[in-house]
């Protein structure tokens, strides 16, 4: 983890272009899909879901959940992706999705850079080094 400092036109930035975003979706959708079959079922995808913690923790500190709210939570996300129900996510479903998550978190950021911790592979950790890339070119 590390600490960054972003703002929405970062994130903009990243999903717009298309060759860099495409290639990290690629990477991150082959990282999951274990079974190597180019699509990902529920237990692959809940992986990722969940190392998100995005419901086990508030600011920082565990925080006991309901295991039944965590499971219906997850299966919504699932769903969410699964644009066509039919039980599994292609590749472009996957895309799709993120990209659409991705331009929902950076107009709910508003243009005021934010500092924030970071996963070291996650989607906007890769947005921040995208940017840097960019700037020191």
């Amino acid at each position: 983890m590390s600490v960054e400092v972003l703002d929405s036109a970062t994130i903009v930035s990243f999903v717009e272009d298309e060759e860099a975003f495409n290639v990290s979706i690629r990477n991150r959708f082959a990282h999951l899909d274990s079974n190597h079959d180019g699509l990902l079922s529920y237990t692959e995808l809940l992986k990722e879901l969940q190392s998100l913690r995005m419901f086990e923790t508030h600011f920082g500190i565990d925080v006991k959940t309901d295991p039944d709210e965590l499971a219906h939570v997850y299966q919504s996300l699932f769903l969410q992706f699964d644009h066509d129900s039919n039980g599994t996510v292609d590749l472009e479903e996957f895309k799709s999705e993120t990209k659409r998550m991705m331009l929902a978190m950076a107009n709910g950021m508003g243009f005021l850079p934010v500092q924030m911790v970071l996963e070291e592979d996650s989607f906007l950790k890769i947005a921040v080094e995208h940017e840097s890339a960019k700037l020191a070119a």
